[in-house]
């Protein structure tokens, strides 16, 4: 086998470790029009992330440092309203706005999600930022997070790169 050889079945290889489990099965695509609809409730959502103060670095802290209720709370809620959605899409087999099934694909859990969870808390309670309130935070003009930013686009860039060497 020469290496180009060598190389393609590589590549096979990888691009069948890198096959998402859970893919978008949306079968009419959107353009960039309808996608207005996603920055809308993006704008929205930061703005409830900004009054509800969970892009507060002190609440942050407070939560890590167990001082308050307030993240917890916040956090706690959403886990309610999210288990409540799941169970009510389940229940009455409830479409998509374009009138497409919703499919839930069931999550095998690994070891490796406990490291990424110890680094993630980690990452938060250092920074102060997780990846939802980041873009709020900037735009609320926190610019310094903007180095939180890219250092998590370069931590999902630098695992993509290295998942196949990592434990399974």
């Amino acid at each position: 086998m020469n290496k180009i050889e060598k190389d393609l079945e590589l590549n096979a290889t990888l691009a069948e470790e890198f096959v998402c489990d859970a893919p978008n099965e949306q079968a009419q695509p959107e353009g960039p029009v309808a996608n207005l609809k996603y920055l809308l409730v993006g704008v929205l959502f930061g703005i409830v992330f900004v009054k509800a103060e969970i892009i507060s670095w002190f609440r942050i802290q407070e939560m890590f440092r167990l001082d308050s209720f307030h993240m917890y709370g916040v956090i706690g809620s959403a886990v309610a309203v999210g288990m409540l959605s799941i169970f009510l899409i389940k229940k009455f087999n409830i479409k998509t706005l374009s009138g497409e099934s919703v499919h839930l694909t069931p999550k095998t859990f690994n070891r490796g999600q406990i490291y990424g969870g110890v680094l993630f808390g980690l990452g938060w309670a250092i920074t102060g930022a997780c990846p939802g309130p980041l873009f709020a935070q900037i735009g609320s003009g926190y610019l310094a997070v903007v180095v939180t930013l890219l250092s998590a686009i370069l931590g999902t860039w630098t695992y993509g790169y290295l998942r196949p060497k990592l434990p399974h």
